[in-house]
């Protein structure tokens, strides 16, 4: 299962729209840079830690823990062998 295009086209859109149109609205005044500086790095933040969030999915590193007796109640029930036919 790899990445799907349309949400990190989305994200990174909507991010990119924090952080590059946001900016150039800010008001004049004399905390301009600042607030532009502030918008440009949340809108940074924000897409890298979902990015991470969302390629953390594609490839777990932990998977879930299933018991010996399952794993075999599994195996016969989708296959129908037993593990120790298998």
């Amino acid at each position: 299962m790899g990445a799907a295009f349309f949400p990190i086209l989305f994200f990174t859109a909507l991010w990119g729209a924090v952080g590059i149109g946001m900016p150039i609205m800010t008001p004049n005044g004399p905390h301009q840079n600042l607030i532009r500086c502030i918008l440009m790095l949340t809108a940074a933040c924000c897409w890298l830690f979902w990015l991470c969030c969302y390629m953390a999915q594609m490839n777990p590193l932990i998977g879930p823990k299933i018991k010996r007796d399952a794993l075999a109640m599994i195996a016969k029930s989708w296959s129908g062998n037993t593990l120790r036919d298998a």
